[in-house]
């Protein structure tokens, strides 16, 4: 853990924490005094999770939570709440993604992308947005992907997503910076989790979930008067 305390007393709440990036940012904010809710939608991973964090004294709750389904965002930020305190930091992270061309996906598979990658973002922004404006301070990070600046064949879906993410993390961000809010997108190339193959790659080439977690961890302790808005990462070297 984190010697340097700077978020003591603040909450964080890290959607997809359970592995990966989100685990990661989660374990990050924790190392920096952080108390996190950590939520995910299977209860045995993010439990598992949320073990490895109270084990080094970080102050956690897992919640269970299924972000595509607008009913649970706000019993998710109720219990992160009643638990916690009141949000100060969102980390939107739970991302999904399946590649094919256009001409052979499905409206399912549009479906499944779009309401996990960018409605759940939508809506949890919504749910924590009111207490930030009484506040007047608070941050959202979008973890969003270089794939919403570039495209590739297969990825129309997920492309579409993270284009959108991107588009609205730049207009959250002009509604709420005069509350004091940060809205800001951390978008990386490939990172070394399984979220997709990297069949022929060298993968300790590739970014990792640490390198993410790096950047949100610079955003969230900048000076009150810097709005990082936006942090791209690539790897060192083409994995």
């Amino acid at each position: 853990m984190n010697s340097v305390r700077t978020l003591e007393n603040k909450v964080a709440l890290v959607t997809g924490a359970s592995r990966g990036i989100g685990f990661a940012v989660a374990r990050s904010l924790a190392g920096l005094g952080a108390k996190v809710a950590l939520c995910a939608r299977d209860p045995e991973r993010l439990e598992k999770a949320a073990a490895q964090l109270k084990g080094v004294g970080a102050a956690v709750v897992a919640i269970p939570t299924d972000v595509r389904n607008a009913n649970e965002i706000s019993p998710l930020v109720r219990k992160a709440e009643q638990t916690l305190g009141a949000i100060d930091i969102l980390v939107n992270n739970a991302g999904i993604g399946s590649f094919a061309p256009v001409q052979e996906a499905s409206e399912a598979d549009w479906n499944a992308i779009l309401d996990t990658n960018l409605k759940a973002v939508f809506l949890l922004t919504k749910a924590v947005a009111p207490g930030m404006i009484q506040r007047r301070s608070g941050h959202i990070i979008n973890v969003g992907s270089l794939s919403g600046r570039s495209a590739f064949a297969g990825g129309a879906i997920y492309c579409a997503s993270k284009w959108g993410l991107l588009g609205f993390t730049q207009c959250a961000a002009e509604d709420l910076r005069q509350y004091g809010i940060r809205v800001s997108a951390v978008m990386p190339g490939s990172v070394a989790t399984d979220f997709s193959p990297h069949a022929g790659k060298d993968t300790s080439k590739m970014l990792q979930p640490e390198d993410v977690a790096h950047a949100v961890e610079a955003i969230v302790t900048q000076a009150p008067q810097s709005f990082i808005s936006e942090v791209l990462i690539r790897p060192a070297q083409k994995p």
